[in-house]
């Protein structure tokens, strides 16, 4: 018999949310909270070193949750079920055994929520631990103390066990106990199996409560937890925030330890999935989204926003610069107040100054756009320097084309390349110029209009203030 089948309870609208996504995937930190509690069990199976598979029961929207699983690097490991319609967690776990009938061979059920992102895999196995220490028990419920328990389930306790009382069916006397439910199970599935089917909703929610699992007659128990920090489910959108605060900081302290510094920690945000190395320096007011690297020895000033970027060692990112889906290679400076954006590279210890915009391009080692420049569908050879004022006419209106500048070559202030377009190495292209032809290595192009000089002329033209 294998060990455990876990069961994330997915299928829940979250209306009091007031969002178009299920409930399981609102993100924080820029992921699903489902993935929090999936990390959580995986950690846990894998500190025990037992195998299982997770059940995850999907309802409002499923279409979305199977898109979310098909996408999922650890789909292997999933299987969906369906709740057909959303009558209760006992409906919901009868609705897993029921499309998944593999899931009734596993000596143990672990049951948790979608919405409880705090969950840690040390939880699981206080749980695990107790249950596996009592082997008359069949059922364990994770419990703590709430100071103003509305809207929990309450914990009752007697001679012979316990069992959960729901808000709504509770007695005024019930409603004092702050002993409450946290909804994190593990059963031994032969107790599930016997007692589910038997499971009523003669309740004031009409709803099939899988809190019978537990009764007084039953040898369960309650494993009373210090804290209930990381059992609290996201419910409303103040409560994602409260959440999304707490996992920021976990965050940030570990990086801390790590030896990242960060100059004002509390106005720094950043996805889950962000990695910063030691050594690295952040600003304040720095946002980092998606899956950004940042590497040993960068400094990334204020103001800066990178999403899904790679910043290689003794990078400069300068003061309000925008970087996405690019790569920065080692020693390069971007900024201050650059736009750096998809499909970029930027070479070893090259050069992205003020006002400068590069998209689908490569600046290879060494070259410079120092200002005032766009660089779109480029590439820029090594150490090859680019005047203030460039600009890469790539776009015709209906196609976009490209632009290849060789190395060592130099563009002067103010010109306009006509893509497609190849200018060789070791060129020189004079200020002011609109160059429409390639121009071979080692040549020298300009291409101004002709200038023409009125001497004495100039007053028709300036403008003087009246009295």
């Amino acid at each position: 018999m294998k060990t455990l089948g876990v069961v994330v309870l997915a299928a829940g609208k979250g209306t009091r949310m007031k969002t178009t996504t299920p409930k399981a995937l609102v993100q924080t930190l820029g992921r699903p909270l489902i993935d929090y509690v999936l990390d959580a069990v995986l950690q846990f199976t894998e500190n025990e070193k037992i195998s299982c598979d997770i059940g995850v029961v999907i309802g409002h929207k499923k279409e979305l949750l199977e898109e979310w699983h098909a996408n999922h690097s650890k789909k292997n490991i999933m299987k969906l079920a369906w709740q057909r319609e959303q009558n209760g967690t006992a409906d919901a776990l009868k609705a897993c055994f029921n499309d998944l009938p593999e899931f009734k061979n596993y000596e143990y059920t672990l049951v948790a929520c979608a919405d409880t992102p705090m969950l840690k895999a040390s939880d699981f196995a206080k749980l695990f631990s107790v249950l596996k220490d009592h082997p008359k028990c069949v059922g364990v419920a994770a419990t703590f103390h709430e100071d103003i328990p509305f809207g929990y389930g309450r914990i009752v306790r007697s001679n012979t066990g316990f069992h959960i009382v729901e808000e709504k069916d509770a007695t005024d006397e019930q409603r004092k106990i702050t002993e409450v439910n946290s909804g994190v199970y593990i059963v031994k599935t032969s107790h599930v199996l016997e007692v589910i089917g038997k499971i009523t909703n003669n309740n004031k929610s009409g709803e099939f409560y899988l809190t019978d699992l537990f009764g007084d007659q039953f040898a369960v128990a309650p494993v009373l937890f210090a804290s209930g920090d990381n059992f609290s489910g996201v419910n409303t959108l103040e409560q994602l925030s409260g959440v999304d605060e707490l996992l920021l900081k976990q965050k940030i302290r570990e990086l801390q330890l790590k030896g990242v510094t960060l100059l004002r920690p509390t106005s720094t945000y950043m996805d889950f999935e962000v990695e910063i190395a030691e050594g690295v320096t952040i600003y304040p007011g720095v946002t980092l989204l998606g899956k950004t690297k940042i590497a040993t020895g960068a400094v990334v000033e204020s103001g800066c926003f990178l999403k899904n970027t790679v910043i290689e060692e003794n990078v400069q990112v300068l003061a309000h610069s925008y970087l996405e889906d690019a790569i920065i290679q080692k020693g390069a400076a971007i900024g201050p107040m650059a736009r750096i954006r998809p499909g970029t590279t930027v070479g070893m210890k090259a050069k992205v100054g003020n006002f400068v915009e590069v998209k689908k391009s490569h600046l290879k080692d060494g070259a410079k756009v120092s200002h005032l420049s766009y660089v779109g569908d480029a590439e820029i050879g090594e150490n090859t320097n680019i005047g203030c004022g460039f600009i890469t006419c790539n776009y015709d209106g209906v196609n976009k084309h490209k632009t290849i500048i060789g190395k060592n070559t130099f563009i002067g202030s103010d010109c306009q390349v006509i893509a497609p377009i190849e200018i060789g190495d070791n060129s020189f292209v004079a200020a002011g110029s609109t160059i429409t032809k390639s121009v071979p290595s080692g040549a020298f192009a300009v291409a101004r209009g002709q200038q023409i000089t009125k001497e004495g002329a100039a007053s028709r033209f300036l403008k003087t203030k009246k009295n």
